[in-house]
Parts: structure tokens; C-alpha cells; sequence
């Protein structure tokens, strides 16, 4: 169907934080398939994790006993101080499977129709649940009636979720996203998350945190809430769980981890036995290699350098990030910018219609970096130029 704009690149190979086309030219990834691939393309880790598990076993029914499925949310529950997992095939379900939990949580609280509070310019997926649970009109349009039982709170602002804890006694839970990617890479403010774990502590609901893009070292801490000091009842994650193989998690802790009980929620294939093989794989290897602090350290080195080579760039209007997750905002829309970058052998995306949006792999070196900035500055640079000698009707 008709639902990507595709750039004309097929890769054949990746190695690293390179890619390799069909007409043998090379690549700097600086989007790792939407922030999939943490560990870069080929990891061997990850592909005889893979090789191994394939040459065994596939897949069985989660009506029996999955030892890589237990192995995975045992490292899992250590690293993110939970309690439970479920397992599921993307980042939309498990948001699926965090709503569904504080649906559950109303209903044992006698409320018929329990909401949750989400924000405006939240992206939490494109099944109808969580489309609905998103704040952004342009992926909702045209799919209504949308799903009911979500409040929309602006984004850092508290004062507002003051006000609707006082007039909306139904609400059960938060959904929020540390870093909303999507929308342009806006940070939450520095104390907001404990706030909103205050609120949720005060009137007993649930604080659910969608990781599902700054998750599994992506942030420069396991996840992004770890830079925060506080602890979710919810986590939702998928993306650079697999580093490409489909699996998402939905995590949760305290009262929240007993809320399911058998027949309340499923998933035919998720966490299957070469699903949870890969993700064993990659949480290990996040671990053992610390790439969260490397991810902490060489964001920092991209946010110093292209603040530094882009300042006085009057088409420059931001540069925002945490680990490697960083946003480049414009002053102008640049949907053309991804292609204009891949023809120059880097690959990055556009979000918010402005903001270059840059997702490297975790393993990505000092050196690396520094090609990065150095590349993408001069194409900015050109592109800035080649946009004010643009004819404006």
C-alpha cells in the first residue's frame, strides 16, 4: 500500500554504523532504522544470538514455558527496577498493553470510565488506541471516531495538570514520553517527571512512561527516566530492543505488576524464542560494552559540535537534545533535506517538519562523530544558501 515516501537507496549490507547500497556506495547511518539499530548493522553478537536460536527453535505458543523470554525479563527487571513483562512485536502494542493496564486500574478503583492524561504533541503509535492517545491532529485525521478516555495536558505544563486533577475525577493515569520525538525532540523540563510522579502518587494513579524511542541506552541511561531520579509504575519499549528483530515490552512495577491475570491480555508472537534470543543479545551487549555512557558522551560531543560550528547560521534555530537523540531545528520546513543528505552519502530523517532529527547508533566512535558534524554541517550550510536564493511568490 501506499503509505511511505521511499527515497530510490536500496541498501544491500550494513556493517557498523555504515550502510551499503546496491551500486556499492557507502553510508553514514545517522538514523539506525528510527532508533533500531543501538548496536549498528551486522552486530555478531546479535547475529549468532540469532544464527543459534534459528537453528533450534522459531517459535512456540506462550502457553509454554520460553526460558529466553524469562532470561530476557529477568535482566530486564534489573536494569529498569520493575517488577513484570510483557512481551509483544512493536513499540504500539506495548503503549496497547500500558493503556489496557490503566483501564484495569480504574475499573479496580470503581470508576466505569476511567481516562488517562496524555500530552499534546505526544506520538504513542498508529493503532487506533494509541493514535488516539497521540497529540497530533495530522496522524489522526481522516481515522475518527477516535478512541475515547484520554485527556490532553500541554507538554512541561504543570499548572494545567493541576487543573485537570481537579475537575476530572476519572482520570487513573499519565502517559508520557521523556523526550517527545516525534514532535521535534522537546525535552521534558528538568523537575517535570518528578512532578508528575508526585501527582500520580497524591491521587493514585498510574505513572506509565512511553520509551518506546529513548529506551535501551538510547538516552545515556537504560532509560530516560533514570536521568530523572524517579521510578514509573509503567514502561513501555520496543525499537532498539531487537536492534531489528520486532519485539516491544511493556514493563511495570508495584500494584501495576499484578493488575493482568490470564485471559486479560496476549500476543501470538510476542516474545517468542528468537525474538527474546536477539533482545537477550542486545541488553547484554548494552551492558557489558556500557553503551549507554557511550551514547551520554557522544551525544554531548555531537551537541558541542554542531552547536559550535552552527552558531551565527541565522537558518539554525535550535539544537536540542539528550544522548543520541538529538534535534537540529530550522527555520524552515526540509522535507527535501533527508534526500539532499542521502545523495551525499548520510542518512538522517525530518520530524516536525523542520527538525533534522538524528538517531546514530550507540557504538558510535569520537571519529565517527566528527564526521558526522563535519558533513552535516556543510550540507546545513549549503542548504541554508541554496534556500535564500530561492524565488518566493
Amino acid at each position: 500500500m501506499n503509505t511511505y515516501r521511499r527515497l530510490p537507496v536500496e541498501f544491500t549490507h550494513g556493517e557498523g554504523i555504515w550502510l551499503y547500497d546496491s551500486q556499492g556506495r557507502r553510508y553514514l547511518d545517522a538514523l539506525s532504522g528510527i532508533a533500531v539499530c543501538g548496536l549498528g548493522h551486522a552486530h555478531p553478537a546479535v547475529t549468532q544470538a540469532i544464527r543459534l536460536q534459528a537453528e533450534k527453535l522459531l517459535h512456540v505458543s506462550n502457553l509454554f514455558q520460553i526460558p529466553n523470554q524469562e532470561r530476557l525479563a529477568e535482566l530486564l527487571c534489573k536494569v529498569s527496577g520493575l517488577d513484570t513483562v510483557f512481551f509483544c512485536n512493536s513499540g504500539a502494542e506495548a503503549n496497547e498493553a500500558a493503556i489496557k493496564l490503566a483501564r484495569l486500574h480504574g475499573h479496580r478503583r470503581g470508576i466505569d470510565n476511567p481516562a488517562i492524561v496524555v500530552m499534546e504533541g505526544a506520538f504513542h503509535g498508529r493503532t487506533l488506541a494509541t493514535l488516539s492517545a497521540s497529540g497530533n491532529r495530522a496522524i489522526q485525521a481522516g481515522f475518527e471516531p477516535l478512541v475515547k478516555g484520554f485527556v490532553r495536558a500541554p507538554f512541561n505544563d504543570l499548572a494545567a495538570l493541576d487543573t485537570i486533577a481537579r475537575n476530572n475525577h476519572e482520570v487513573v493515569a499519565i502517559l508520557v514520553e521523556p523526550i517527545q520525538g516525534e514532535s521535534g525532540i522537546k525535552l521534558a523540563d528538568a523537575n517535570y517527571l518528578a512532578e508528575l510522579r508526585r501527582h500520580c502518587d497524591q491521587h493514585g494513579w498510574l505513572l506509565m512512561l512511553d520509551e518506546v524511542q529513548t529506551g535501551n541506552g538510547r538516552s545515556g541511561s537504560y532509560f530516560a527516566y533514570q536521568n530523572r531520579g524517579i521510578l514509573p509504575d509503567v514502561v513501555t519499549t520496543a525499537k532498539g530492543l531487537g536492534n531489528g528483530v520486532p519485539i516491544g515490552a511493556c514493563l511495570a512495577g508495584g500494584a501495576a505488576a499484578t493488575l493482568f491475570q490470564p485471559g486479560n491480555h496476549g500476543s501470538t508472537f510476542g516474545g517468542n524464542p528468537l525474538a527474546t534470543a536477539a533482545a537477550r543479545a542486545v541488553v547484554s551487549t548494552i551492558d557489558q560494552q556500557q553503551l549507554a555512557a557511550n551514547a551520554a558522551q557522544i551525544g554531548a560531543r555531537l551537541l558541542a559540535g554542531f552547536r559550535s560550528e552552527l552558531a551565527g547560521c541565522d537558518y539554525v534555530r535550535d539544537i536540542r537534545g539528550e544522548g543520541l537523540l538529538l534535534g537540529i531545528e530550522l527555520s524552515e520546513p526540509c522535507a527535501e533535506f533527508p534526500s539532499l543528505c542521502a545523495a551525499q552519502g548520510v542518512i538522517v530523517n525530518v520530524t516536525a517538519d523542520r527538525v533534522i532529527r538524528l538517531l546514530p547508533p550507540l557504538i558510535m566512535t569520537a571519529d565517527e562523530a566528527d564526521q558526522l558534524i563535519e558533513r552535516l554541517v556543510r550540507l546545513i550550510k549549503t542548504h541554508a544558501a541554496d534556500e535564500r536564493t530561492k524565488p518566493r511568490s
